[in-house]
């Protein structure tokens, strides 16, 4: 029998609820039911939203990007009528001028890029875990632990430490400097004495 594979496993995309009708027009509201962390390269939280289907009796879990400041139990508006409050989803033209937002919409309906037009949605507040790059490193062990969970190879070795059979393309610059220019070349010149200051000989009478 067939089986599902590894990729189908995963679970959906992180974007903002498709536009419908009853979002639209009305009120639409959910619950936050988790908060897990994303795995992959991003590196902000995603939280577990669970919304009332509006044409079954039935719920329909979506993945959003968790703002700054929320909670498990909290709900979660996205209409145009919604309450300004952190992680809302309201429009654009809906919001006070000053308000800070996150997860921006290129277009209407696109489910979340940047904003160009007051009809586009976005999230009120800022994005969690952005305080992350702030802290200074401090050990080596902090750094590996980081760098192991991403793409990155560390600790990356220079060109110039390398043998010259494990460069690729055997492209290594030597830190020697074999030929200089003439301006290196030149000795150095001792250090003289300017004419201030200086004591004036004078000639003695034979």
């Amino acid at each position: 029998m067939g089986h599902v594979i590894q990729g189908q496993r995963k679970d959906g995309a992180v974007r903002l609820r498709a536009v419908d009708v009853a979002e639209w027009h009305g009120y639409f509201k959910g619950i936050v039911k988790a908060i897990v962390h994303h795995p992959g390269c991003r590196n902000a939280p995603r939280m577990q939203v669970a919304f009332c289907n509006p044409y079954r009796f039935m719920q329909r879990t979506e993945l959003l990007i968790a703002a700054e400041g929320i909670h498990t139990g909290q709900f979660e508006n996205c209409s145009r009528k919604a309450q300004l409050n952190v992680s809302h989803v309201l429009s654009m033209g809906a919001k006070p001028e000053g308000t800070i937002v996150c997860r921006l919409e290129d277009e209407p309906g696109d489910r979340g890029s940047k904003v160009i037009s007051s009809a586009n949605s976005a999230v009120v507040g800022v994005m969690a875990g952005r305080g992350r790059t702030d802290r200074p490193t401090l050990k080596p062990g902090r750094a590996y632990h980081k760098y192991n969970a991403k793409r990155n190879g560390w600790p990356s070795v220079q060109d110039v430490a390398r043998n010259p059979g494990s460069v690729p393309l055997e492209v290594v610059t030597s830190s020697t400097s074999a030929n200089p220019p003439l301006s290196e070349e030149m000795p150095l010149l001792p250090a003289r004495q300017d004419t201030t200051g200086t004591k004036t000989v004078q000639e003695t009478e034979n």
